[in-house]
């Protein structure tokens, strides 16, 4: 089998704890491939985009030795973060995930649920309870 190339990483966050693990996991991950890291914040329309300085804190969190872009976008989350990575040509999302209960889920939806259901590229859902990841050395790619 063939090591995947992954030239190009989606790490949309809305700066919860949920995001903050697949964050580190995606800026890891961004620094084994030598891979773009896309940070992306949606704004859902009709809300407040959250404190000016929150993109910054989560920028600063990725660590160094990436390569990153940073972009705040409008609209339903899940449609633009599958339409941020199809005009990217993104190799990867990688995004956290709050593990609601079917009942909030079926109520409020799920936003992790509908990018693995719509992206065309692989989706890692990284839940809020993760500890600690990381990429072994001898994992393919490095």
């Amino acid at each position: 089998m063939n090591s995947p190339t992954i030239r190009q990483i989606l790490f949309p966050t809305d700066y919860s704890d949920a995001s903050r693990a697949a964050g580190q996991l995606a800026a890891e991950l961004a620094r084994h491939f030598n891979a773009k890291l896309h940070v992306v914040h949606v704004v859902p329309p009709v809300t407040d985009p959250g404190p000016a300085g929150a993109m910054a804190s989560a920028v600063a969190e990725l660590g160094p030795g990436v390569d990153f872009v940073t972009t705040v976008v409008l609209g339903r989350i899940a449609a633009q973060i599958v339409s941020y990575a199809g005009r990217h040509d993104i190799d990867m999302i990688v995004m956290g995930t709050r593990g609601r209960t079917s009942v909030s889920r079926a109520v409020l939806g799920s936003v992790a649920a509908a990018v693995v259901r719509r992206a065309s590229c692989p989706v890692l859902t990284v839940p809020e309870s993760t500890k600690s990841l990381s990429v072994p050395d001898d994992a393919p790619g490095a």
